[in-house]
C-alpha cells in the first residue's frame, strides 16, 4: 500500500487532512499536510533504545498555569513544556548549514496552488508551512502545543470563552506588507464561508470577531464546550487579501500566491514541477520556532505519474529523499550502485506518537454497504497473514485501534467507569467484545485457504439476507457486487488480492485503477464504492474528528467522512472529547471513541509499521534529535534537514 507507512500525523490547520493522496513521505495528504496533535516528551535520539509510546504519553502533562494574560504558547492540556525565551525547537539544530538545492518527488500530478478551497485536493504539496504559514507553530515534541509565530502571544481565559492573539510587529508578507489583524480577520471570514469543510465546521463555532487595533483580534467562543477552538484559531494561514481574486477563489488556480513563509515560488510547470526559492527578507528567520528550520536555499519537488518512474529517478541521483512505502522495494531493491559505495544511505527511522488508520472505506450512502453485518463479514475476509508473508516480507502489523501504539487505543483494555459514563446514553453502539477490550482483526492460518473466515462470514450475510447460490453470493436475484476504486498499481495489487478473497464467499469485487485528478474528484464527491482511506492519527485528536466521522460530514462535499457515518454516539464523543479539562477525561473520552468506530466496522482496517523507511544522499544532514511525535524528517520537505556539503565547506580553513 501507498499509505500504510506513516499513519501519525502532526496538527496543522483545519484545512490540511488528508486521508488518500500520497504523503509527500507517503507521498500524500491532500495537499496542505495533515491534522491536528497534542504532549510532553523528550527528543529521542535517532539511534537509541526507544521509550515505548504509552509510556512517553502516560507522562501526566504538567499544571495549567494560574496566572492569565499574554502568553507565547498554548497547550491544550496543561503547560507548554518550552519556557518563555527559549532559543530554539529541541529537535531542530540551530547550527545547521543554511544553503544548497533539495530535489524531492512525490506521486501523481497537481492543478491547483489554492489549498484553501474545495477543489484543494489536487493542489500541488509543499506550500504549507514554505509558502503559506499559520497564526501560531506546534512543538513536534508535545502533543498539541503551540508556539508564537505571526502572533506573538496568545490570551484566553480558563473556560475558554474568548481568545486573542497579537501579532508580531515584524510579522510581513513576502511582498513586503506588514501583516495586520484586519488580513487575519478577512482570511477567517472568507474560510468560513468558503473555505474546505473542515474550515467551515470549526469557524462556524466562533460568535463575534473584534480587531480593536492593528495587532490584535479577539474571537467570543460561546460557552467554551469546545476547548480546542482556541488552537484551532491558532492554527488558521493567513491570507495576503490584496493579493486574492475573490470571484476566482472556488476555482483551482495556479495563479503563484503571496504568503509570509520562509520561501516563495519560483517555478511552476503545471501537475509536473514546482521549485521554491528561500526569501532572503523572510521576516521570521531569527524567532525560536524558526531556528535550524528551512535550510536548503532551494527546493525542487517534481512530480511522477508511477512508482517506478520515481524509484529510477531517486536511483540516478535526480531525487535526493525518498521515503519508502514498498517492503518488497526496501528488502530487495536498494542495491544499486548509488548505495554500493554510499552515495545513498538507508535509515529506518522511529515514529513517535499514535498509529492512524488505513482502510478500506466501505460507502455508506450505498444501500449495499448500510448493514453491519455485511460490513462486518467482509472485513473478515481480509486475509493479513497471508498478504503480510507474501508481499510484504512481514514487516507490518495489524492495525487494530484508530490510534494503535499508544494510550488512546481502547483495544486490549476493558472500558473504564469513566468511559462506561460516555457510553451510557447509548446502548448498543458498542459490542459486548469491544466494550471488554477483546475484540480484534480475525486471524487466519496464513495458507491463503483458511475455511474458517468464509463460513464465519456467509453465517453473518445469511443474517442479513444474502445465500450462496451457484457461488454466487444473491438477494433478491441480485448478486453482491461492487466496485474498489485504486489509484496506483500498489493499491491496484492488494485490491485485487481482496478481491479473490471476496470472491471464495461469492461476491463480486471489480478493481479499478483511476489516475490521481479523477480519484481526488471521485473521492471529494463519494462517488465510489469501495476505496482506501488513511486516517492520520495525532495524539491529541480534536475538530478533525468531526470532518472524518461527524454526522453533519457526511453530506458535506469533500469531507473525509469517507463511509458516511452518522451517528449519534460518535458525534456526542467528538464533542465529549473536546471538551475535556484533564488529560484522564480526554483519554477516557477518545478511548469511548475508539470503541464506537470499531463496533461500527466502517472499514476494513489495513496494516501500518512503526518505522519509516528513508533513503538519501549522503550529502544531507539530519539533526540527531527526532521529534517525539510525527514525521522524522519534520515535514514532506525535509524542514529539519541541511546539506553536509555546506558543512565541510564551512569548516575548511581560509585560502
Amino acid at each position: 500500500m501507498t499509505n500504510a507507512r506513516f499513519l501519525t500525523a502532526p496538527k496543522t490547520e483545519p484545512g490540511a487532512a488528508s486521508l488518500t493522496a500520497p504523503r509527500a513521505a507517503l507521498a500524500a495528504c491532500l495537499a496542505l499536510s495533515c491534522l491536528f496533535s497534542a504532549g510532553l516528551a523528550a527528543p529521542r535520539q535517532a539511534q537509541a533504545q526507544e521509550t515505548p509510546p504509552e509510556a512517553r504519553q502516560e507522562t501526566p502533562a504538567a499544571p495549567a498555569p494560574a496566572a492569565s494574560g499574554p502568553r507565547g504558547a498554548i497547550a491544550m492540556h496543561g503547560a507548554p513544556q518550552l519556557p518563555e525565551g527559549f532559543d530554539h525547537l529541541p529537535y531542530a539544530d540551530p547550527a545547521a548549514a543554511k544553503g544548497g538545492r533539495l530535489s524531492i518527488g512525490f506521486l501523481g500530478a497537481f492543478d491547483s496552488l489554492n489549498p484553501f478551497n474545495l477543489k484543494a485536493g489536487s493542489t500541488a504539496q509543499g506550500l504549507n508551512g514554505n509558502i503559506f504559514e499559520t497564526l501560531m507553530t506546534r512543538s513536534l515534541d508535545e502533543p498539541f502545543t503551540l508556539y508564537g509565530l505571526i502572533a506573538e502571544s496568545v490570551e484566553t481565559d480558563p473556560g475558554r470563552t474568548h481568545v486573542v492573539f497579537r501579532l508580531n510587529p515584524k510579522a510581513r508578507f513576502s511582498d513586503g506588507t506588514p501583516i495586520t489583524s484586519q488580513d487575519v480577520r478577512w482570511t477567517f471570514e472568507l474560510l468560513r464561508a468558503r473555505g474546505r469543510p473542515q474550515h467551515r465546521a470549526a469557524y462556524s463555532a466562533v460568535k463575534s470577531v473584534e480587531t480593536p487595533d492593528a495587532h490584535t483580534i479577539r474571537y467570543e467562543l460561546g460557552d467554551g464546550a469546545d476547548r480546542e477552538l482556541p488552537l484551532t484559531l491558532a492554527l488558521m494561514p493567513v491570507l495576503a487579501r490584496h493579493t486574492i481574486d475573490l470571484e476566482k477563489f472556488d476555482d483551482a488556480s495556479l495563479a503563484v500566491p503571496t504568503g509570509s513563509g520562509p520561501y516563495r515560488i519560483a517555478e511552476v510547470k503545471p501537475g509536473e514541477r514546482l521549485v521554491l526559492k528561500r526569501d532572503p527578507d523572510y521576516w521570521a528567520k531569527d524567532l525560536p520556532v524558526r531556528r535550524g528550520l528551512y535550510n536548503f536555499d532551494e527546493i525542487d519537488i517534481q512530480y511522477f505519474r508511477d512508482a517506478n518512474s520515481l524509484f529510477e529517478a531517486f536511483a540516478a541521483g535526480l531525487v535526493d529523499f525518498r521515503e519508502e512505502t514498498s517492503p518488497t522495494r526496501w528488502t530487495r531493491a536498494y542495491d544499486f550502485p548509488a548505495v554500493r559505495d554510499g552515495r545513498v544511505l538507508r535509515a529506518a527511522l522511529p515514529i513517535g506518537g499514535p498509529k492512524g488508520m488505513e482502510g478500506y472505506a466501505f460507502n455508506m450512502r450505498r444501500p449495499l454497504f448500510q448493514d453491519v453485518r455485511v460490513r462486518e463479514a467482509l472485513a473478515m475476509m481480509f486475509d493479513f497473514e497471508w498478504i503480510n508473508a507474501n508481499l510484504y516480507s512481514g514487516l507490518f502489523q495489524r492495525t487494530k485501534s484508530f490510534f494503535d501504539d499508544s494510550e488512546l487505543a481502547s483495544t486490549g483494555r476493558p472500558a473504564s467507569a469513566a468511559e462506561r459514563a460516555l457510553l451510557a446514553p447509548f446502548p448498543g453502539a458498542v459490542r459486548a467484545d469491544v466494550m471488554e477490550g477483546a475484540w480484534a482483526p480475525p486471524v487466519t492460518d496464513g495458507t491463503g485457504h483458511d475455511r474458517r473466515q468464509p463460513r464465519r462470514a456467509l453465517a453473518l450475510l445469511g443474517e442479513a439476507g444474502w445465500t450462496l447460490q451457484d457461488g454466487r453470493l444473491m438477494k433478491d436475484g441480485r448478486q453482491f457486487a461492487f466496485e474498489i476504486m485504486a489509484r496506483d498499481r500498489n493499491q491496484e495489487k492488494l485490491a485485487l488480492n481482496y478481491a479473490d478473497s471476496l470472491a471464495r464467499i461469492g461476491v463480486a469485487a471489480r478493481v479499478r485503477l483511476v489516475d490521481e485528478v479523477q480519484y481526488q474528484r471521485r473521492r471529494q464527491k463519494f462517488d465510489f464504492d469501495v476505496m482506501t482511506g488513511s486516517w492520520l492519527a495525532s495524539p491529541s485528536p480534536g475538530n478533525e474528528q468531526r470532518s472524518r466521522w461527524g454526522s453533519k460530514s457526511a453530506s458535506q462535499e469533500a469531507s473525509f467522512n469517507l463511509a458516511g457515518v452518522r451517528s449519534p454516539a460518535v458525534d456526542a464523543l467528538i464533542d465529549a472529547l473536546l471538551r475535556a479539562r484533564t488529560r484522564e477525561d480526554f483519554v477516557a473520552a477518545v478511548r469511548a471513541y475508539d470503541r464506537v468506530l470499531l463496533s461500527g466496522f466502517y472499514i476494513v482496517p489495513l496494516f501500518h509499521a512503526s518505522e519509516q523507511w528513508t533513503a538519501y544522499s549522503s550529502d544531507l544532514a539530519r539533526p540527531d534529535a527526532l521529534p517525539s511525535y510525527g514525521s522524522p524528517t519534520g515535514g514532506s520537505t525535509l524542514d529539519l534537514w541541511s546539506r553536509k556539503a555546506l558543512e565541510r565547506r564551512a569548516d575548511r580553513p581560509p585560502g
